[in-house]
């Protein structure tokens, strides 16, 4: 990969600016390494979507980061990836067969460029069967609590099917619906909850119910960043009671329940439902998640089941959540890059000395 002819570098605005000649064309390593002088700026190529690049890339991450020695620059999916660069990193959240390809094969040609994240990881969030199957799989239990998944089932046609594949899978009423495909899309993070078996006809397959499990009307959005973990506070669906469930009936609809006007963390809340999730079973989860994943930025939604202190359901996992909403997301993220780096040069040393 090759700068222009003339060590000019294309930033994310389209505009072109001139690499002093002191700038040399090497190795970041000496960002990282305080041995070495600078040599020249860590780059990290993105290629996200137009809503991502408004909500992620915000003036004050690119400012911070450009003050840490990173810059920011636009992959044009016009051109071949590996005439572009050169980048030490490469962040993306794009969809399609034809970019995984294009990634995987940069992947093995460049196997010195980190990409965040390998193609192949990120769709396993991309199907709600699949998504919560690590954790399932995990039975994650110690003294600080337990966390599993609620019990669920895929339903993926045949509405009329429902009642009778719900019964024989033993699930009780209410049932949340979630659409069978996670793609970030508007449609993906819609939500209905079923209070009867007439109800259940009304759904769309394919798509996943999930039992609903009373958790304070609180859900903990719990984000990762590489190592770091940062917690929030978000309004979930209320509680429903043996009375509501017994008088209610139909199926109920819900756009869009955890976002960012949603935020519970200044609110007055009953301490035993606002206590955040232990920090050590945090990060146990989190450890165990980057392993079984193969993924390094990602978000979980995880309830508490109310009426307990350490039962724990981990009900949702995103890649490349929205960090925009995570408190000082920007050094976070931006430490996040310099350690990939670092972690990058120390494999280089170590490889030199072989």
């Amino acid at each position: 990969m090759k700068l222009t002819d003339d060590n000019e570098e294309v930033t994310m605005n389209g505009t072109r600016e001139v690499e002093t000649a002191e700038e040399e064309i090497s190795s970041p390593c000496s960002l990282v390494i305080e041995t070495f002088p600078v040599k020249r700026s860590i780059i990290v190529g993105y290629a996200l979507t137009s809503k991502k690049i408004k909500s992620f890339l915000q003036p004050k991450l690119e400012g911070l980061a450009r003050n840490k020695g990173i810059l920011f620059v636009a992959i044009d999916q016009n051109r071949p990836l590996s005439e572009q660069g050169p980048f030490d990193i490469v962040l993306h959240k794009q969809i399609g067969k034809e970019w995984r390809r294009i990634l995987e094969e940069f992947r093995l040609a460049h196997p010195d460029v980190t990409v965040l994240d390998p193609p192949d990881a990120i769709l396993h969030l991309r199907n709600r069967q699949s998504m919560l199957q690590c954790v399932a799989d995990m039975n994650l239990s110690d003294s600080y609590g337990r966390v599993g998944v609620p019990k669920q089932l895929v339903i993926k046609r045949d509405a009329s099917s429902i009642p009778e594949a719900v019964n024989k899978a033993g699930l009780r009423l209410p049932l949340v619906a979630k659409p069978l495909v996670a793609d970030g899309s508007a449609k993906s993070h819609e939500l209905s909850l079923a209070y009867d078996q007439h109800a259940l006809l009304k759904l769309e397959p394919p798509l996943v119910l999930q039992e609903f499990v009373n958790h304070g009307g609180v859900l903990f959005k719990v984000y990762i960043v590489g190592e770091a973990i940062r917690v929030v506070r978000r309004f979930s669906l209320p509680d429903v009671s043996r009375r509501e469930l017994s008088e209610a009936a139909g199926v109920f609809r819900f756009p869009r329940v955890s976002c960012a006007a949603a935020s519970a963390d200044d609110a007055d809340l009953d301490p035993n439902i606002a206590e955040l999730p232990p920090r050590p079973l945090l990060e146990r989860l989190a450890k165990e998640l980057r392993r079984g994943l193969g993924l390094r930025l990602f978000n979980l939604d995880i309830i508490r089941e109310h009426g307990t202190r350490d039962r724990f359901y981990v009900i949702d996992i995103n890649y490349f959540p929205g960090y925009g909403k995570m408190p000082e997301y920007e050094h976070v993220f931006t430490d996040f890059l310099l350690s990939v780096v670092q972690s990058q040069c120390k494999k280089r040393a170590l490889a030199d000395q072989y």
